[in-house]
């Protein structure tokens, strides 16, 4: 009765039957002191991580009175995205407005690319490890993955090797992640020249690129400096401004003029079959960019705290914290006393303390646990220490 892509193997796994027990009657085994409420460390939405938000000005935002007119454009509203252009020129990126499209996420924008890019059965590359968020969204549209390696050596760069490897007759993009989601590296410009010359579209999804947490290293501001092949570039509220529940999201094309256009065309044609983002949200985006700056700068600060706290914290532990450069979570390597999930589940029904193990990111070693940096100050130093004493 239901189609092949709609089947998802919906069990709970044993980190998520323990997350349950925990919650429900407060468990805490082995004699361990840690009482009082879980300690997540997973923490992901800005909304509920305790960061001081402008209100009014949001909600004054929204509350415009032509958000009462429906003028549709498949594009999304001339205002919002003549905003969007006006933000790139800020960065040093020429983009006009006809260039840019919005939807309601950078989810939705994956699905028109996969679209776009891609007939039943075709295949892009994904770097590995990475936000498991794409294996749903591809098998939605009836598109494969092929992997290619993050590789690291004391910093993260892009195995080309690998990549070469994965890419077949049937290849019809590749999706690059700057920062990654965990490991928080960006693409650099070597990288991103050389990706430019495999002649397939790029499409950099750059939602946590607001965020740096280091060192310029190299890094590209966007991958729509190269202008020689065809590049989608996403970003959206829910980081760019710490605002997810407000759901707008664009896409922004660069490259030959020629391939852009046709890709614009294309895309216009499936936007006007869905015309999703919400009236008010488009006419409220020159306000809610202009109070983003300040949730930016509270949740960089937030996270550039936390991971000063993390490595003094960890220093001299039988743990480690890989490099990162951006984004809001970082990745710790504890020692391979013992598998990747025994360390989370004894920090989680010992101590009360919720962290996510690197399979939920395709690490190809273990044991790795990935903390986010976005948790607030006293909880997520709380949760480090009794890490630390788990560690040792």
């Amino acid at each position: 009765m239901f189609s092949r892509r709609s089947h998802v193997d919906r069990q709970p796994n044993a980190i998520a039957l323990a997350i349950e027990r925990v919650r429900a009657d407060g468990l805490v085994g082995g004699g361990h002191a840690a009482t009082g409420p879980l300690l997540d460390l997973t923490l992901s939405n800005p909304t509920q991580a305790k960061i001081a938000y402008p209100e009014q000005r949001i909600l004054g935002a929204l509350g415009r009175r032509a958000a009462l007119l429906y003028e549709p454009d498949p594009l999304g509203h001339s205002l919002a995205r003549e905003a969007l252009a006006a933000d790139w020129q800020k960065r040093g990126l020429p983009i006009s407005a006809d260039r840019i499209a919005l939807c309601s996420s950078t989810s939705e924008a994956y699905t028109f690319l996969f679209k776009l890019l891609c007939d039943p059965g075709d295949e892009l590359l994904v770097p590995r490890p990475s936000y498991p968020l794409f294996e749903h969204l591809a098998r939605f549209d009836d598109v494969r993955l092929r992997a290619y390696r993050l590789a690291y050596d004391g910093a993260w760069h892009i195995d080309f090797d690998s990549l070469e490897r994965a890419r077949t007759a049937r290849t019809r993009g590749v999706i690059v992640v700057s920062p990654n989601n965990p490991t928080g590296s960006y693409l650099k410009r070597e990288e991103l020249e050389r990706l430019a010359r495999l002649g397939l579209p790029i499409v950099s999804d750059e939602v946590f690129s607001s965020y740096p947490l280091g060192a310029e290293r190299g890094r590209v501001e966007s991958a729509l400096e190269a202008d020689d092949c065809l590049v989608f570039a996403l970003n959206g509220l829910s980081k760019l401004a710490g605002l997810p529940q407000l759901k707008l999201a664009w896409t922004t094309l660069g490259g030959p003029a020629a391939l852009v256009d046709e890709a614009i065309s294309r895309l216009e044609l499936m936007l006007d079959a869905y015309l999703s983002p919400a009236t008010p949200v488009q006419l409220a985006l020159p306000e809610l960019l202009a109070c983003g700056a300040q949730v930016r700068a509270a949740i960089k600060e937030r996270a550039h705290g936390n991971l000063r706290k993390l490595r003094a914290m960890l220093d001299d532990s039988p743990a480690s914290v890989l490099d990162v450069e951006g984004g809001w979570y970082a990745v710790v390597r504890p020692p391979a006393t013992r598998p990747e999930q025994e360390w989370v589940l004894a920090l989680l029904e010992l101590d009360r303390v919720l962290v996510q193990p690197g399979f939920f990111y395709d690490f190809e070693t273990e044991p790795v646990l990935v903390l986010s940096l976005l948790t607030p100050e006293a909880e997520f130093s709380e949760g480090v220490r009794r890490l630390r004493a788990r560690l040792e």
